[in-house]
């Protein structure tokens, strides 16, 4: 009986001792696990910052190459703004003598019939009826000027901005028109034809939206220079199908060949000449869709044109949150 209490005694103390070494290996374990995680997720941190960082460095490429057509824009209005203002400070000394003719017959120092004596001189060296409109004329078109000088001044600090992960619910037409509106004078001897449909509005970062779609018209814009025997001609399409959003771009200009088409979204393959092209566009693009859990296809025929198609899924707040 003694010796079964002894082999009982000596199993348990066997088990024991077991199961203190497994308990023990899986704290280490556990406590390897923690650190390679902290590690992994400061490193995840570390490609996000990076990540940014390169998609700010595109915007501001971008930004260089839409400098001259921005300047060109803002020139237009900016010049006949100047031009009415000029006018304006030559009518300002027939609109000091009314005024001054004014305060000297309510002050006294001028009777009716020396005002309309004085008023008369006056107009015949000018129609006051005629420098009334073209005051309200000029100031009207000046105001015009203003406006689309800080419309597109706006549209380029909404691009420029520094790009955040933050999501808010939008309508994706808004950042496809503002591109659209930023690459007006680039794209002006180019047939450009859109159609819209109605969207959902979906969790999105308009920003992101914004640069998807200016990448994608300045590639159809430089692929549409190669074939300079025809016009070139870019369709930009959004709508709603199967569940998702669809966004494309489509052009008529040089296409890719199969062995372009399966590299177009490594980071820096470029067709372009050197010098010309960062490579980092449509890598960028990829990125930029796949961060709105989004997926893309392209379309491509060489010397006929490319469509590239954008699909993203529609996500709720409560979704996003999720």
């Amino acid at each position: 009986m003694t010796s079964k209490i002894d082999d009982f005694e000596q199993a348990y103390y066997q088990e024991r001792a077991a199961r203190i070494k497994a308990e023990q290996l899986i704290e280490d374990k556990s406590q390897v696990l923690s650190a390679l995680n902290q590690e992994l997720v400061k490193k995840v941190a570390a490609l996000e910052r990076q990540q940014q960082l390169f998609i700010q460095a595109d915007k501001m490429a971008t930004l260089g190459t839409l400098a001259a057509g921005v300047a060109h824009e803002i020139n237009n209005p900016l010049a006949y703004v100047m031009s009415n203002n000029e006018y304006l400070l030559e009518t300002r000394l027939v609109v000091d003598k009314l005024l001054l003719l004014n305060e000297q017959f309510a002050s006294g120092k001028l009777d009716a019939k020396e005002l309309k004596a004085a008023l008369e001189t006056l107009r015949q060296s000018q129609s006051l009826i005629e420098i009334g409109a073209e005051i309200k004329e000029l100031i009207e078109d000046s105001d015009e000027g203003l406006r689309r000088i800080n419309t597109i001044v706006r549209n380029l600090l909404n691009f420029s901005r520094p790009a955040d992960n933050e999501k808010d619910l939008c309508d994706m037409t808004d950042g496809i028109k503002n591109a659209l509106k930023l690459l007006n004078n680039q794209l002006k001897n180019y047939n450009i034809t859109s159609h819209f449909s109605p969207l959902p509005q979906t969790m999105c970062n308009l920003s992101m939206i914004n640069q998807i779609i200016v990448n994608l018209l300045i590639n159809a814009k430089h692929a549409c220079d190669v074939h300079d025997e025809r016009d070139g001609h870019i369709h930009v399409h959004a709508g709603y199908e199967n569940n998702k959003i669809v966004i494309s771009v489509t052009d008529n200009g040089c296409g890719m060949s199969d062995k372009v088409k399966v590299q177009i979204f490594n980071p820096f393959f470029t067709t372009k000449p050197v010098g010309t092209g960062t490579g980092m566009g449509m890598a960028l693009v990829y990125t930029m869709v796949t961060a709105h859990s989004g997926t893309i296809e392209i379309d491509s025929t060489e010397h006929e044109g490319t469509k590239v198609s954008c699909f993203f899924p529609v996500l709720s707040h409560s979704l996003f949150n999720d």
